[in-house]
């Protein structure tokens, strides 16, 4: 099966985590997701990983309601490493090759985000989820995505989310993917939609 890109950066909603439920973590719905990433690496793709936290935790939200907004993403940026651990689990229950990082350092249960590291796992045609947002308040997950694919050299990213309508691309991210020339393209994600667009299949919209 025909791979059209070779290094690709998925922005995985954390909506899609949670399947059928409100919130939290669906162990099917992240199964689901892990095996399709795991066709992909199959492939050859060298396949980064960004992962929103929405499904447990919105920063902008708790920000709306009183909290502080340094606060409010720094929780958010937790929610992506439950959502990346859960991820990394999901993955190597079905062999594929993968590893964690995070922009918070947490020696634990990850390794720290380092660029170098990171491309040698690509390299070694290893998944890399990169959570923990930049590290920084006030920086979307988006821009974590277009940060990572400059840094990782992705030819492409491509953001799955459960619903097209209403997700937008923060400023931010839409300056670094132009400086960079690296298309954004927004899908609705169901079964096998990732795979057709890493074969080059066109089902989603241009946002960058």
């Amino acid at each position: 099966m025909f791979a059209k890109y070779k290094r690709v950066l998925l922005r995985l909603s954390g909506d899609l985590l949670a399947g059928a439920r409100d919130s939290g973590i669906d162990p099917s719905a992240t199964e689901n997701l892990a095996k399709e990433i795991g066709e992909i690496v199959d492939l050859g793709v060298e396949l980064g990983v960004v992962p929103g936290g929405g499904n447990i935790f919105r920063g902008s939200s708790a920000a709306a309601n009183g909290m502080d907004r340094v606060t409010g993403d720094y929780i958010g940026m937790l929610a992506t490493i439950m959502n990346g651990i859960a991820l990394h689990d999901a993955l190597e229950k079905q062999d594929c090759p993968a590893r964690l990082q995070t922009a918070i350092f947490m020696d634990s249960v990850a390794e720290g985000y380092i660029r170098k590291k990171a491309l040698q796992h690509l390299n070694k045609g290893r998944a890399v989820i990169f959570a923990g947002g930049t590290g920084n308040p006030f920086f979307t997950t988006d821009t974590t995505a277009a940060l990572r694919a400059a840094e990782i050299k992705a030819e492409v990213i491509f953001k799955a989310v459960p619903e097209t309508s209403g997700a937008a691309l923060d400023a931010s991210a839409q300056a670094l993917c132009r400086e960079n020339n690296i298309p954004l393209i927004l899908f609705k994600y169901e079964p096998g939609a990732l795979l057709k667009l890493i074969k080059g299949e066109n089902l989603g919209t241009a946002l960058a």
